[in-house]
């Protein structure tokens, strides 16, 4: 599979949301009415990030709204065969070791060949992970035995199992021919295949989350778990060794965490159900549920970002660098958000508010130009200072809202031009001051440093005294930095300062390590490789890394809400469409708002996914994350994470696509409220807007469940998720920050700013200062609050001209240079670490024909069955010319 199949926006599209044609006119000034309105109203969103949200809601994410239904078809399940086995008691009152038993017998009938049978026993088992919800009063209840059924399924074997039964459905031919030749695919096709994938997510994420009052054998179940997921799977179980192993339950915890079988990270048979999908070999797969599973399974295998820092401070000590300047997640936890920019339609609801009384002021300010008004003559000037003084703590508060004119085919730029000149200059009047945000006491209280410490790499240092060399002496000295003789003090003062704040990254001496084992493979002799989780995973994903990530992405597009309806796109919602279509209003909002739930979810899944494995792969080691990088510029990447931002991002950050009486566990505990379209809308004349009163009365169920949050949590989180994709991406790679210029990401990314988050600030501020200096003088001129907002937020490098356009290094001709230098020498690393025949050219000759001919040589296992015939064919039909080993060569 090649780069080039993956869909993705073309430049010229990049502006364009889909939309056929635009509105002009007054459909135009509604639309940016309806986004100021939302913009200008921006509070601070009270967000932590992490690894994931609550426990909740990440369980309910599981589920789509449309399987609500079978809920109550796995409790029928369980209780029906429940019911012979204890009779008249509940699940809640027996010991473990009745619970045991009981599990054991489910295990047993897991293996009948009906499959049918085998349905409704993985029904009862998904009941049991659910928390026996039946037995439970509240969603405190559901957790508890949730959690504690979980560990008693795993201590059972019960997992060891679902991977045999998921490897049986995967490899179903039957079911995949079927798939494809219906027009449609609904919830019906992937009935197995669901079930089983949701008692996995239910154990891996239930097992993954720590508790304070957890066992100490949940503990260490805990542990071997995680070791047995990141090192063994794809299981070929047969049914002898699956009995050995449910008639001895104890060998499934080992101290050492050793895998039961010798296979494959677990991740790799989840990543080739991605694949499996994306090729349309198997379209009835629930891709929501196998991502969600997937992401789970890396971030506990691998760790979350927490650990993930820790992992970075012990590689550090290991190489005997300089430990962390600062601890960069609560460096951004401590950050506060900055005013989002002002909006140009902010200054046109001002100019319809003041119509009346336009003329007047007219005239006052043409006779105040002319020498009768107080105010300097450079109106503009006057309003900006005076301005300053009090926006001074709002970085984005007066950017000019004609930064954006670059994009004419935004509709949320180019406004400015459509004004009357005249009463532009109404406009700008100075306004009188309006009353102080908060106590006067409270705008002393600034922070007294700057957040991050200033770094300086080796190859700045470098720069700088070449340059200086040549300047004051005339010659370089390569890339000596302890000579200085011949320059004058100041240089002497300013290499002092530099290599103060000198920076050695765990990838630099990668690098360094990697370039001494190329030059010296026999001195040096093997590189000792630790087998981390992270190694073995990459080492199972290098042989087909680029499906892997080309599948990835073109999920990732198919789910994205700027995205185009295609005939040959990909059908992701085939885990989330019912087998009858709605037919009353009611149902077709609920759908609708499931589906968009549903490519949230997606959306979060592949974004917390990836951005994983770069971050995990960096660490381990810098050429592996490169070749991830490659995969992911080549399969055009950064286009679509534009394109994703190419929408009111305000409003997909508030979106509420989710209806909280329908999620679980309240939905199981709680009566469901009778909802109809006839309860839901007031006016039934008014047909044309019972979309909006469906969305106000499902908001408000949604409120009264206890959503009071001015954002969605998931959606925040992808947003952020992808910017940091897109940062390392383009850190350092000259060729793709020139794609953020071509692509015209400055707009883009600048109306990300309205966000009021100080880590999506802080991402969003990284990607505009590094494609800076190709912007142009005038972008700069005109966003004078951004480049201070950059200053303040974010890390500084000492001898950075990141504000001034003299960069002279960036060619175009050298970017794909640049690129191929870095595919070499990826290759020569996968190359000399995991090519079997490596150093082949330098390994010793045996030249002894005893020895040669004593060898054991190994032969294949059917060898012994026409050993005769080889012989015959061979040795004894072909003729031996003796004369020829007395003549010299």
């Amino acid at each position: 599979m090649q780069a080039e199949d993956m869909e993705v926006p073309i430049i010229n599209n990049l502006n364009d949301n889909g939309d056929s044609q635009r509105p002009k006119g007054k459909d135009v000034f509604k639309d940016q009415q309806k986004e100021s309105e939302s913009s200008m109203e921006s509070p601070n969103l009270e967000f932590e990030y992490g690894d994931s949200d609550m426990l909740t809601a990440e369980l309910s994410e599981l589920y789509s709204y449309t399987e609500e239904p079978e809920f109550a078809l796995n409790r029928d399940y369980f209780e029906e065969d429940f019911r012979s086995h204890a009779r008249g008691r509940r699940w809640t009152e027996l010991t473990v070791d009745e619970q045991r038993a009981y599990v054991m017998r489910l295990l047993d009938a897991l293996e009948v060949t009906d499959r049918d049978k085998r349905l409704k026993v993985a029904r009862a088992i998904l009941y049991l992970a659910q928390g026996v919800f039946d037995e439970c009063d509240t969603e405190v209840d559901v957790l508890h035995w949730s959690r504690h059924n979980i560990f008693l399924l795993y201590d059972m074997g019960i997992f060891t199992a679902l991977l045999e039964l998921l490897s049986m459905e995967m490899d179903n031919s039957q079911a995949c021919s079927s798939a494809v030749r219906k027009p449609a695919i609904s919830l019906a096709d992937s009935t197995e295949l669901r079930v089983l994938l949701s008692i996995m997510y239910l154990m891996v994420e239930t097992i993954r989350v720590q508790t304070e009052d957890d066992r100490p054998e949940w503990r260490a179940a805990r542990e071997t778990f995680k070791n047995e997921l990141g090192v063994c799977t794809q299981c070929v179980c047969t049914a002898i060794l699956l009995t050995v192993v449910v008639s001895n339950p104890q060998m499934l915890v080992q101290p050492s965490g050793s895998p039961l079988y010798n296979g494959e990270p677990f991740a790799l048979l989840l990543f080739t159900m991605v694949t499996k999908f994306c090729s349309m070999n198997a379209p009835h797969f629930p891709m929501k549920k196998v991502l969600l599973l997937l992401w789970k399974t890396v971030l506990f295998t691998l760790g979350g970002f927490e650990e993930l820092q820790r992992m970075k401070v012990g590689a550090r000590e290991r190489l005997r660098l300089a430990p962390l300047p600062e601890d960069s997640i609560k460096v951004v936890r401590a950050m506060r958000a900055a005013s989002p920019p002002a909006s140009a339609m902010e200054l046109i609801e001002q100019q319809q508010q003041q119509k009346r009384g336009r003329r007047s002021r007219r005239s006052a300010f043409v006779d105040s130009l002319e020498g009768d008004s107080p105010f300097p003559k450079k109106q503009p000037l006057v309003k900006q200072d005076s301005l300053d003084t009090y926006n001074e703590r709002d970085p984005f508060k007066n950017d000019d809202p004609r930064d954006e004119e670059d994009d004419p085919e935004d509709t949320d730029s180019g406004i400015e031009g459509e004004v009357d000149p005249l009463d532009r200059d109404v406009i700008i009047q100075p306004p009188p001051p309006p009353p102080p945000l908060r106590p006067p006491t409270e705008r002393v209280n600034f922070p007294k440093g700057l957040p991050w410490a200033p770094k300086v790499r080796e190859k700045d240092i470098e720069h700088f005294l070449e340059t200086s060399r040549n300047k004051f002496i005339g010659f370089t000295l390569g890339n000596d930095t302890e000579t200085l003789v011949g320059l004058p003090r100041p240089i002497h003062e300013s290499v002092k300062t530099l290599k103060q704040h000198k920076y050695v990254s765990v990838s630099e001496v990668q690098i360094k390590k990697e370039e001494e084992l190329l030059q010296c493979p026999l001195s040096l002799g093997e590189e000792e490789v630790e087998e981390t989780p992270a190694e073995i995973l990459y080492v199972g994903m290098l042989p087909n890394l680029s499906q892997y990530v080309i599948a990835l992405l073109k999920l990732l597009l198919a789910a994205a809400p700027t995205s185009k309806a295609k005939t040959d796109s990909i059908n992701i919602l085939a885990d989330v469409l019912p087998e009858e279509m709605p037919i009353t209003v009611f149902q077709s909002m609920k759908l609708g708002i499931d589906v968009n739930r549903h490519k949230e979810i997606i959306v979060k899944a592949i974004s917390a996914l990836l951005l994983l494995l770069l971050k995990h792969l960096k660490l381990n080691h810098i050429y592996q994350f490169e070749i991830v990088s490659q995969h992911l510029v080549f399969a055009n990447c950064i286009p679509l994470i534009l394109k994703f931002f190419n929408q009111n991002i305000m409003s997909y950050i508030s979106a509420k696509n989710s209806i909280c009486v329908l999620d679980f566990p309240h939905c199981v505990v709680h009566e469901m409220p009778e909802l109809t379209a006839e309860s839901l809308v007031s006016d039934r004349k008014r047909q044309t807007e019972i979309s909006l009163h469906l969305c106000v009365a499902l908001t408000r169920l949604s409120c009264e469940a206890g959503d009071n949050n001015q954002f969605c949590w998931r959606n925040l989180f992808s947003c952020i998720n992808l910017l940091r994709i897109l940062n390392k991406l383009t850190k350092w790679k000259h060729s793709r920050t020139m794609m953020l210029v071509v692509f015209k990401s400055a707009p883009i990314l600048k109306r990300a700013l309205k966000v009021k988050q100080a880590m999506m600030q802080l991402y969003v501020l990284k990607l505009l200062k590094i494609q800076t200096k190709y912007l142009g003088r005038q972008w700069r001129k005109s966003n004078m609050k951004t480049m201070s907002a950059i200053y303040q937020k974010v890390r500084h490098r000492l001898n950075d001209d990141w504000a001034y356009g003299n960069d002279i290094d960036a060619r175009p001709w050298d970017f794909q240079a640049e690129e191929c230098a870095l595919r070499e020498s990826i290759e020569k690393f996968n190359s000399r670490r995991y090519d079997k025949n490596k150093n082949g050219d330098f390994a010793p000759v045996d030249n002894c024909l005893q020895s040669v001919l004593g060898q054991r040589v190994e032969l294949p296992e059917d060898f012994h069955y026409s050993y005769e015939m080889w012989l015959e064919r061979e040795v004894f039909s072909q003729p031996i010319q003796w004369e020829g080993l007395l003549q010299n060569p």
